[in-house]
């Protein structure tokens, strides 16, 4: 049976302003393909064969370049909200969703299995799955720790600290709609506080593999230099 997976491909990118004043970020060139085109491509090598593309801001361009989807040998169709929803909000106006599916952002750059992390949430019914990657950040600044009285008592040169974040792609169970509310911009964040909340179990799924997310300038730099002598590990073919 064939996967289905929702990419949500509305945002406005903003933090790669001034290029996308003029391409919607999931069309931002990742070597030869629009990064988009790169996930399409994965996801049809991993069984999804039906793909909704989530779409607000410059709508008409992204479907003028991928269509009905025919050329990847795949089905895409389209969900146009007519005000931003944030990334739950949009699923509500999905009307034909599976009992499970795929949801990720349009500008993510990994080598995620995205096929057996459908099959995995599956098998354990899980209710939403969340796939992570531990990330490092660094403060570019010496550190202080200073007491009551205005005195150093500690001191950290450049710390690193490690975090397990989200990568934007999710596996959701269709009975997540029951927390997202009709006709308004409703998060990730929302979501994840409201099921925890309500004492649901969210599984997160650590992903050591490669990931970089296109929306952040450091990433996009980054994806764009390595690309080229990486790209097998991304496309077949």
């Amino acid at each position: 049976m064939g996967k289905r997976a929702i990419i949500l491909a509305g945002g406005r990118g903003t933090r790669l302003r001034p290029y996308t004043v003029v391409l919607p970020k999931p069309l931002m060139p990742i070597g030869e393909y629009p990064i988009l085109e790169v996930v399409i491509r994965q996801l049809a090598r991993c069984g999804f064969d039906h793909i909704t593309l989530a779409v607000n801001h410059q709508a008409e361009l992204i479907k003028a370049f991928f269509d009905d989807g025919r050329k990847w040998r795949v089905r895409i169709d389209y969900s146009l909200e007519d005000r931003p929803l944030a990334t739950m909000g949009p699923l509500r106006l999905v009307r034909d969703l599976p009992e499970n599916f795929l949801v990720m952002n349009g500008d993510i750059l990994t080598d995620l299995d995205f096929g057996a992390f459908h099959d995995e949430h599956v098998a354990k019914a899980s209710l939403f799955t969340i796939s992570a990657h531990r990330r490092e950040q660094r403060i570019d600044y010496g550190v202080l720790e200073s007491n009551g009285e205005g005195e150093l008592v500690a001191f950290r040169e450049k710390p690193r600290t490690q975090y397990e974040v989200s990568m934007g792609v999710y596996m959701a169970s269709r009975a997540i709609l029951d927390f997202i509310p009709p006709e308004q911009a409703y998060g990730f964040d929302n979501l994840m506080l409201d099921l925890i909340a309500a004492g649901r179990k969210v599984a997160v799924r650590n992903y050591p593999g490669y990931w970089l997310d296109i929306g952040r300038p450091d990433d996009y730099a980054e994806a764009i230099e390595q690309f080229d002598a990486m790209q097998s590990k991304f496309l077949d073919g």
